[in-house]
């Protein structure tokens, strides 16, 4: 009898390095975050890669099988909304990356379908946050021989505290990118042959840009457990 395999496209991204999680978790958790500081790490991460008009992007597969951010294409991915509310779209955000249909899309239908919901400025993006979300080709080879899919439903959508306050303090510093942090909470569904299904909580904190007179748009994951501190 075939098990259950669970796949949770929102716990992927725990394997990262300790310095990358630290980065993000100062920058959109903490009582450090401030809204210039998340702008300049995004400018930051841009520096660091080469000038090829498009960032590479490392999913949980090996680093021998890291892709380039897939081209837009049709997939069971749905469309980003035209909205300009940053909650709203974080919420929309949160509810596609939730969900995921492996009997009627492949691997790499998933990827384009969530690179649409991407920024175009590049030097903000980060795509590898996204791509992580997505199982190996292995395993989402696995999920599709089990009929597995998830849907969504979110219960809420908050600017964490410590943005609220970053943004108090520096109300202009928000304009040098218009990324704004934003917490969402929901269930995720799951269910596959036989009638298998469940459900899990999920919390999860989205960098979004929403720049005046502009659609929203996704520009990274932050990780919902912060690392252990640093030793001595």
């Amino acid at each position: 009898m075939r098990k259950r395999l669970s796949i949770s496209l929102s716990g992927y991204g725990a394997g990262w390095s300790a310095n990358r999680r630290i980065l993000i978790v100062a920058l959109v958790l903490s009582g450090l975050l401030a809204v210039a500081g998340l702008a300049a790490w995004f400018t930051g991460r841009s520096d660091q890669r080469h000038d090829t008009g498009s960032p590479t992007a490392t999913t949980n597969a090996s680093p021998s099988e890291a892709t380039t951010r897939p081209a837009p294409s049709s997939s069971s991915v749905p469309a980003p909304p035209q909205i300009a509310d940053p909650l709203a779209y974080a919420k929309a955000a949160a509810a596609m990356l939730w969900s995921y249909d492996s009997r009627t899309a492949s691997r790499d239908e998933q990827l384009a379908g969530m690179n649409a919901w991407m920024t175009a400025e590049t030097k903000y993006t980060d795509w590898s946050s996204i791509s992580a979300q997505v199982p190996d080709p292995v395993l989402w080879s696995r999920m599709a021989d089990n009929d597995q899919h998830a849907t969504a439903s979110v219960t809420e959508a908050h600017f964490p505290s410590a943005f609220k306050q970053a943004l108090a303090e520096d109300p202009t510093a928000i304009t040098t990118a218009y990324i704004y942090a934003v917490t969402v909470t929901g269930k995720q569904h799951i269910a596959w042959k036989k009638g298998g299904n469940g459900a899990e909580e999920r919390s999860i904190t989205l960098a979004v840009q929403c720049r005046p007179s502009h659609d929203c748009a996704l520009v990274s994951i932050a990780p919902w457990s912060p690392p252990d501190p640093p030793r001595p």
